[in-house]
């Protein structure tokens, strides 16, 4: 999922710095960036932007009241150099609140936070449509074969090609196509990507130990680029501790 962002911050370095923190994350879209925040009201409108970072003491228009102006238009974090400000931006519905200097660990928690909720908003929207599919046909060996996606245990990337592991086959299935053209045809309502070179079926997943899932005597190693997302997947299936 990529996330469009604008930037608002009538202090010149602090709206470059920010600019740098967006064009470094992998999941952020910079679509526009300025010091006025009444220039920027006219380009947000005619924009779908999802996050805005906002600063909140600017001239001719102050933070506060541009978000209530957009409404609804795109969410907010807010950045400022005044803690006393963190409650009003709760009464906007602000995602967070940023307190400069921001540094990029602060930041990359910050967007983290937007993406899963923007993921938990459009998901089920996705989800309504992925559930009307139950199998795949891919291609091996000069002919086409449909794979029931309930049977699909894992798939594993190999340059360009895949494997695909069934349920009950003693043999994968190999297919000419990358691993990413054959992710965006699985539901990710049922599949995610654990590693570079690997995607599971998150029903199929039975034993997990030392930050790999376990099939029989295959390990598949979770990555840290993939770490939280999985681990956000397995902390809402885990009974509450007491």
């Amino acid at each position: 999922m990529i996330l469009n962002c604008y930037i608002i911050d009538d202090e010149p370095l602090a709206l470059e710095l920010m600019a740098s923190y967006v064009n470094k994350t992998p999941f952020l879209s910079l679509q526009g960036k300025s010091t006025s925040a009444i220039n920027a009201l006219k380009e947000i409108q005619t924009k779908e932007i999802d996050i805005l970072f906002l600063d909140i003491q600017m001239p001719e228009l102050n933070g506060m009241e541009f978000s209530r102006i957009i409404g609804d238009k795109c969410r907010i974090i807010f950045t400022t150099a005044f803690e006393q400000y963190a409650l009003d931006s709760y009464k906007v519905n602000a995602l967070d609140y940023l307190l400069k200097p921001i540094s990029y660990a602060d930041f990359l928690q910050s967007a983290n936070k937007a993406l899963k909720w923007f993921q938990i908003i459009r998901v089920p929207e996705k989800r309504s449509l992925e559930n009307d599919i139950d199998s795949i046909f891919v291609k091996t060996e000069y002919k086409l074969v449909q794979i029931e996606l309930k049977k699909i245990l894992y798939v594993e990337g190999l340059k360009d090609y895949v494997k695909i592991y069934i349920e009950d086959e003693l043999h994968p299935i190999l297919s000419l196509m990358s691993l990413k053209s054959l992710e965006e045809k699985l539901p990710s309502s049922q599949f995610i990507r654990v590693h570079r070179s690997f995607i599971v079926q998150l029903s199929q997943i039975k034993v997990i130990e030392r930050n790999r899932i376990v099939f029989g005597k295959q390990y598949i190693p979770i990555s840290d680029s993939y770490k939280n997302t999985f681990s956000e997947y397995l902390n809402q299936r885990q009974p509450n501790s007491k």
